[in-house]
Formats: C-alpha cells, structure tokens, sequence
C-alpha cells in the first residue's frame, strides 16, 4: 500500500510570490486557461459571484480530471483546481448555513487537492470549527456506543484465545526483540545498521493520544464532523473490498457496532494527522526517525475494530509502528525471503504476497509454509521498527489506533550479524 507524496504551499518561484488568496487563485485560473479549462474557468468566474451550481460543477470538472488516468499522472494544476472548486463550495454552503456540506467540501479538497490553496482550506476549517465551539455545538455518544467502545479498547484476551484468531504457528517461532527507552545511538547501531527489527517501549507515555484516544467523546468533538476516508472489509486483497467517504463520527459508530469481517470499517494509511491538525498534536515524532541522516516520508493513521488485518506486504521506507490505543498481532519475514513469499505479479500489488497467512494454500505456496518469521503481540505504548522491504502481517486484538512514522536514509551498508 501506499500513499501520495506532499507538495509545498506556494506558487512556484516562475510565477513570482503570491502574497494572498486572490493573488493565487489568478495564478492557479492561469495555469487552468493554459491546460484547456476555459468551461472550468468560466464556472469559476462565476461561483466567485455567488453561484452555488457554477462552483459545484466546477467542482465535477476538476473531479473527472482527477480520475482521468493513474493518480500518478494527474497534473498538479487539476488538482489544485479542484482544491479551489471546494473552496468555493465550501464558502458559499457555510454562508448558508449548511456547516456539515461545507466541512465535507473542504475535507475533500483537503485529501484530494493539490497544495496551491492548503492554507486557505485550512482556515476556513478552523473558522467553522471555532464558531461550532463557541456556540456549544458538539456531537454527543449514546451510552450504548460508549461502553462498546471502552470494551473493545480494554478487550485483553489471553495467549489460548489469541491464537485461535491468528495465523497457524504464530508466536512459536522468533519472538522481537523487545527493548525500554533505548538511546538513538544503541538504536543505530544495535538496530538500524543491521536491518533488524526490534520493540521499543517507554518512549510515548508522555503523548496525550495516549489518554486522549481512549475517550470517544474527545474524538467526536475534535473530529467528528470531519470526512475521512475508510476501507470497508476483510482486506484490500478481497473482492468485496471498497473504500467509501464517511464522517468521522460515523466511522467510530461503526467501530462500535461491526462485528462482520465482510463489513470490518478500516481507516487505514491515512494522512488523518495532516487532515486534522488537532489530532496531529497529540502525537510527537520520535528522534529514531532522523536515524541515518534522513527525513520524515509520510505520517499515516491505522484506526479500526478487533479483526482488521493488513495482509503480507512490503514497504520501500524505514518505519516506526507505534501502537498508542490497543493491541495488534505483528508478523514479519526479511527482505530475503521475497520470492518464498510469491509477490502479486501486477504493478499495483507487487509489494503484496499472494499468500494469505490465514488460511495458506499449501499446494500452490508451498515454499511459503515453513519459512522462519519474526512476530509478537504489540503492547499499547509500544513501538515496533520495521526495516525496508521486509514483509508484514498484521492483526488487530482489540479496537486499535496506531501510527506509523515512515523515513529515508542515505545509501548506508549494513552491518550483518
């Protein structure tokens, strides 16, 4: 799996400074002429006048532009330009009043924009937000909702039970390493040199996710008008798989309420901390990401029910797993064992392994099936390293909120054991 690269927040340095929100949209309008938008311009034009259908069809064509071919291809000015159509939507769906259709907007232009008009989008989530505090306004849990969710986080099954859920052999082979609060020079050294993973525990007590996350009403009241992207069923690998947009209060209801596979929601690999800035402070980015000289690539969120399983992949960066709310199962194999593990053939996948660890076709896997791996239960306040390239499974054992923090480092050879 993986996700798109971020941009910076201003013109570029061609274009001259754009010192302000009209200054940019000029621009940005420029840029769309150029590519052909002269419909796109013209509805933009005028939304800017008050015109609530001009700016949701705007919207439309920036959307199919969007989805005109791989997200990889999409020119930057398209999304921008869809970024500025929410705009327009959400300012006009807030001075009528209609705060949820205008979060939504802004949400959307947020996750699927480009970096022009960020700042903007930002602000005017924030002014919505603040006049939703200011008037008491916030979005109450029935009871019901309430205890499910306590139970779920504290659900603390025991190994028999454990195992009944996980993959065959799982915690009979290598146990992680695990260690407390060790220093970044033992880290590099011990760990990161060698491409070995290990648990690190007692470095993220003093987060406030660490208490915050636990209370559903905190979430709902930071978050839950906000629109977020989330997976809905067993694994990105099955045919009912599907992503659907929903708001964040409904995705915790549902949290609540799924006991299906088919049905599990998953908020998986999202940038939610860059989406809702306010959840971003509630975290702190550990000093083992600058191991090797390099930087941080991506933040993302992994925030879903008992049962969500992320299948055997591999992923190009370093990467911290800090599990700050639950418990998950963790199973890993080293980069070596790649063509034991018979990676997907198609682009798209071919960091996924056809296997499916809990329930292995032996007859078509077989080298797969007595390969050694590494794996452990991850403790809440605990942080699992897991170098690049090496393959991953993971299971969660109760309501689960984790982040993972990915970097790159220069070239630096291994030191094997």
């Amino acid at each position: 799996m993986g996700g798109e690269e971020e941009g910076g927040d201003a013109a570029s340095p061609a274009e001259g400074p754009a010192t302000g929100v009209e200054d940019r949209r000029a621009v940005l309008l420029r840029r769309i002429t150029e590519e052909g938008g002269f419909a796109y311009v013209s509805s933009v034009e005028k939304a800017a006048s008050g015109d609530l259908r001009a700016a949701e069809a705007a919207r439309e064509m920036a959307w199919e532009q969007l989805h005109s071919g791989p997200w990889h291809e999409v020119v930057d000015t398209w999304r921008d330009a869809y970024a500025m159509a929410c705009l327009h939507v959400a300012e006009l769906r807030a001075c009528a009043g209609e705060r949820g259709e205008a979060l939504r907007a802004l949400d959307m232009g947020i996750i699927m924009g480009g970096p022009l008009l960020r700042g903007d989008l930002d602000a005017i989530v924030g002014k919505i937000m603040s006049d939703q505090s200011e008037a008491g306004g916030s979005i109450g849990t029935g009871s019901d909702c309430a205890e499910r969710w306590k139970e779920g986080i504290s659900k603390n099954r025991d190994l028999a039970e454990v195992l009944q859920i996980l993959p065959s052999k799982s915690l009979s082979c290598k146990t992680i390493v695990k260690r407390s609060s060790i220093s970044l020079e033992a880290f590099i050294c011990d760990y990161f040199l060698h491409d070995s993973p290990v648990i690190i525990s007692g470095c993220i007590e003093h987060w406030p996710a660490r208490t915050k996350w636990k209370d559903i009403e905190y979430l709902k009241r930071i978050a839950g008008d906000r629109t977020v992207p989330v997976e809905v069923g067993k694994n990105y690998l099955c045919t009912e798989w599907k992503q659907e947009l929903i708001t964040f209060s409904l995705f915790l209801e549902k949290i609540c309420s799924t006991n299906c596979a088919a049905n599990l929601t998953y908020l998986a690999q999202h940038r939610l901390f860059d989406q809702i800035r306010e959840l971003r402070n509630d975290i702190m980015i550990p000093d083992y990401c600058f191991a090797g000289g390099g930087e941080l690539q991506s933040l993302n969120a992994w925030f879903g029910p008992i049962g969500t399983v992320t299948p055997l992949h591999h992923d190009p960066h370093h990467n911290l797993f800090a599990q700050v709310v639950g418990r998950k199962y963790v199973r890993l194999y080293p980069a070596s064992t790649s063509e034991d593990l018979y990676p997907h053939t198609e682009s798209m996948l071919s960091n996924t392994s056809q296997v499916d660890l809990d329930n292995i076709d032996v007859k078509e896997f077989s080298k797969a099936e007595n390969l050694d791996f590494m794996d452990c239960v991850l403790e809440e306040g605990e942080m699992l390293y897991i170098p690049p390239k090496w393959w991953h499974y993971v299971k969660s054992l109760s309501t689960s909120f984790s982040v993972s923090f990915w970097w790159s480092a220069p070239s630096i050879p291994s030191k094997g054991r």
